[in-house]
């Protein structure tokens, strides 16, 4: 990035860049443009040339090597983790430095290339990339459960889901889990989703949504060029830390330990290498326990100040992963209002795909309010989509290796720990 781009980056945008995305304030502006064609449902005119890939991909996986490509976000945790605590390589798996990647969609294009074999994506882009495009994706377990909030300007007045309405709102994605839940509640409280032009008159029982890119989210909310943005951590850490932000809803106290990013793999490799993918999920199991037990360490691994998995500093990752139960200033503002009921974290981990919840997306994609193409979910049954998208073996095998997994609060009990009901409740 130039100088004069730094120079006209005003409000310290700056400044809130380098404190979680290592000083880089620039975001690729093809990337962005492509980023937006994919929110809007350009998904086929991205992937447009995936049989063309298909041979790259398929030399790239003849090797048994393991390439992990990331978004700089807590979702990715499970995979560092295995990474950082060597836990492939116990599996007898070669394991290369993972990737940082700064947007969804060169993440995308990485894996449909063979350039990374283990992802993270959230929940809806296999959804797009299986059904839109046929290409063969397998959901291999959950990255995390909550981890995501809605924050709040403090410039602005916003004491509750009402309170939205005349405001603008960022998310992450048009097809996200972040966009499903704050549509829910704005539905709840007599307020609509729309889409208009930045600049238009937004009526006072309308929410204007927009998607930014995380990093682009906290400067946003600083400049005042949005009123509240809903996201993954740590960027609402890095939001109340650094930005002004005013905490208004963990989405985890409204949809009960929710996924929200997902374990990926090319299907090719899980049906070729089996022993080499049990290794990997076995891995990635493990790698998600430790996570549950020692969050607080964790954070300090990932940061800036540990290993360097991500920009951010270790006391907004430790915020991210462990500010939640017990928080004056989150009970007073109702911030949580069921954690007594719901008995989960700010962040959660365990892997188990719920197929519930899969249905539960499939169904909410449908009645969402994106820009762009959505015909690809007409007729697309959830129950198909729970049972076709999804690879449950090796992920259950990793499970019963290790049954410490049950301890952590998001996992379902009273009765079988693999099958819930969804729970949704303002």
């Amino acid at each position: 990035m130039t100088d004069d781009h730094k120079t006209a980056c005003g409000h310290g945008h700056h400044d809130l860049h380098g404190a979680c995305c290592g000083g880089n304030t620039d975001f690729d502006p093809g990337r962005r443009s492509t980023l937006d064609l994919l929110a809007k449902g350009g998904l086929a005119a991205l992937l447009g040339g995936i049989p063309a890939m298909l041979p790259r991909m398929a030399q790239a996986q003849d090797d048994d090597v393991l390439r992990i490509g990331y978004l700089p976000i807590t979702d990715a945790t499970p995979l560092l983790v295995a990474h950082a605590k060597g836990y492939f390589e116990e599996e007898g798996i070669k394991a290369e430095q993972p990737t940082l990647m700064r947007g969804w969609s060169p993440l995308i294009e990485g894996f449909a290339s063979g350039k990374f074999n283990l992802v993270h994506f959230l929940k809806p882009i296999p959804v797009w990339m299986r059904y839109n495009n046929n290409f063969p994706v397998k959901i291999m377990s959950w990255a995390h459960t909550n981890g995501s909030a809605l924050v709040v300007g403090r410039h602005t007045d916003i004491a509750d889901f009402a309170g939205l309405g005349g405001k603008q709102v960022a998310v992450p994605f048009w097809y996200s889990m972040h966009n499903i839940v704050l549509q829910y509640a704005l539905r709840a409280n007599g307020i609509k989703a729309v889409i208009k032009p930045q600049g238009e008159p937004i009526a006072a029982d309308e929410c204007n949504l927009q998607v930014l890119p995380p990093p682009e989210m906290p400067p946003a909310l600083a400049a005042k060029k949005i009123d509240a943005y809903i996201v993954a951590e740590p960027f609402n850490a890095l939001g109340e830390l650094k930005a002004g932000a005013r905490m208004l809803r963990f989405t985890g106290d409204i949809w009960k330990n929710h996924p929200c990013c997902v374990v990926c793999m090319h299907e090719e490799a899980t049906t070729a290498k089996p022993e080499w993918t049990q290794g990997v999920m076995n891995a990635v199991v493990r790698a998600s326990i430790y996570a549950s037990q020692n969050k607080e360490e964790v954070a300090e691994l990932l940061s800036k100040d540990g290993a360097g998995y991500l920009p951010a500093p270790a006391p907004v990752v430790k915020r991210a992963m462990t500010l939640y139960e017990n928080n004056p200033d989150y009970i007073a503002s109702e911030a949580i209002k069921h954690q007594g009921e719901f008995h989960n974290g700010r962040i959660d981990f365990q892997p188990w795909p719920y197929p519930s919840a899969t249905k539960l997306i499939v169904e909410a994609m449908n009645e969402t309010v994106v820009s762009g193409e959505t015909t690809f979910l007409e007729g697309l049954d959830p129950q198909f989509v729970a049972d076709d998208l999804v690879n449950y073996d090796y992920v259950k095998a990793a499970l019963e290796k290790y049954p410490e997994w049950k301890n952590d609060p998001s996992v379902a009990t009273g009765g079988d720990p693999y099958t819930r009901e969804e729970i949704f409740e303002l």
